[in-house]
């Protein structure tokens, strides 16, 4: 179906009834479908929405507008418009960068957070060659063959995922492809997550060749306040392609933990004694 969010239409799957929806922002190449094989391994009784992110899948793809704060509008306003009165935010890579500036404006009904591979809240510094391929990763079917196989997963994806994140990766727009490479992953959002007051896990590849595990425990573990990470033996980047009954695992275990506990917010003395909850 189609929302009208941020002034754009954006395309979602909305599947099922729980009463805790999970939201599920996908990677910089992705698609809403990026998430079907965790969604499918997640219990029935689960509601799970997943949008196409602007430029991507089947999504408006406007002529500007990719920084963190677009992305992070779009999903606060598709949330307000659904009518999402408590849920929890997942996000994977650069979705988990989104995700990570979301939940610092502490959103009203923002029960908890998932980052799955997430890019860290500071700049990501690459030398100039490096960042001149991310720029031509996505141009061509041997372009992404060579992202997939060198950069992005450390297992063999089966024929059906190599063709989807391939179909997905070239249907991108162009200024979506450019924008991550170019401008939005050298963003620095390293003070607004420290805001975060939501329990918050975060699920790494241990083989993961972007966001590695050091990474994440030198620039995410130490800015996320109450981040708990989970590594998943022998997967790459592509955690959700590669490895998803284990992220539905984590995440199942997650969510159920906090529909028990109530949900609620953590909560830090000095908000409170700033005036912030």
């Amino acid at each position: 179906m189609k929302v009208a969010s941020n002034g754009i239409q954006i395309h979602v799957k909305d599947q099922g009834v729980g009463a805790l929806p999970v939201v599920f922002l996908h990677y910089w190449g992705g698609s809403s479908r990026t998430w079907d094989d965790v969604i499918a391994a997640l219990p029935a009784g689960y509601r799970t929405i997943a949008p196409d992110l602007r430029g991507w899948g089947d999504s408006d793809a406007p002529a500007a507008g990719y920084a963190l704060a677009d992305f992070a509008d779009d999903a606060q306003h598709m949330i307000a418009v659904m009518n999402l009165n408590r849920f929890v935010l997942a996000g994977h890579s650069m979705g988990g960068k989104i995700a990570q500036l979301l939940a610092s404006r502490r959103p009203q009904g923002l029960a908890g957070l998932v980052l799955v591979a997430p890019s860290p809240p500071v700049p990501q510094v690459l030398p100039a060659e490096v960042r001149a391929a991310m720029e031509g990763a996505y141009l061509s079917r041997e372009s992404v063959g060579m992202a997939i196989d060198q950069m992005l997963t450390a297992r063999p994806l089966s024929p059906k995922h190599r063709e989807q994140v391939i179909e997905d990766s070239l249907r991108g727009a162009s200024q979506a492809k450019l924008a991550w490479p170019q401008a939005t992953s050298l963003e620095d959002i390293t003070l607004d997550v420290a805001a975060i007051n939501v329990p918050t896990i975060v699920i790494a590849g241990e083989l993961d060749r972007i966001d590695g595990t050091a990474i994440l425990e030198a620039e995410l573990l130490t800015r996320v306040p109450h981040a708990v990470m989970h590594v998943l033996p022998g997967t790459g980047h592509l955690s959700p392609l590669e490895s998803p009954v284990e992220v539905a695992g984590i995440i199942r275990e997650f969510v159920d933990g906090l529909e028990r506990a109530g949900g609620d917010a953590i909560t830090d003395p000095a908000d409170e004694r700033e005036g912030r909850l």
